[in-house]
């Protein structure tokens, strides 16, 4: 199984995910690993990156979901994935779930005061939010909780 963690920055994706990862013994991978130089850059000036910026990003990460699913390779995948668009990337095979992290502005806005040594830009937090298509076929979870309440909760909803 690969279990895709999105929603928008600090939304709790990678410390969800590696917690998730760690419990279940599955591999974990962060998006934001995966990303050009010249993206990260972007981010960083306050940029936001627009969908040709994304697609080869998209690409490199569809096929390490690929990979995983030819190969039985159980992993975790923390990626932001707001549009519809993006996640028709990873929707490749009923093995891939996707897991909304779902988190009120203000309770972010806090998140990303209190984060420190990454590489997104606080300012770019408005542009996530306009950018973000909620997901219709997704399990949705309330992100405000405890990584391990979070964790908890994906593990009985998904029956592992």
């Amino acid at each position: 199984m690969v279990i895709i963690l999105m929603g928008v920055t600090a939304s709790g994706k990678t410390t969800v995910g590696r917690l998730l990862a760690s419990v279940l013994g599955y591999h974990f991978y962060d998006a934001d690993d995966f990303h050009p130089h010249s993206n990260i850059d972007k981010m960083r000036r306050g940029i936001p990156l627009d969908d040709a910026d994304r697609l080869p990003w998209l690409e490199t990460l569809r096929d390490l979901v690929y990979r995983c699913v030819a190969e039985h390779a159980d992993a975790v995948l923390a990626c932001s994935a707001l549009k519809e668009a993006y996640r028709r990337y990873f929707l490749i095979d009923p093995r891939v779930k996707l897991v909304y992290l779902k988190v009120d502005e203000g309770l972010i806005r806090q998140r990303l005061q209190r984060r420190r040594g990454h590489f997104m830009n606080p300012s770019l937090l408005e542009s996530q939010f306009a950018t973000l298509e909620e997901p219709e076929n997704a399990l949705w979870l309330d992100a405000s909780r405890s990584p391990e309440e979070v964790v908890g909760t994906i593990r009985r909803r998904l029956q592992m």
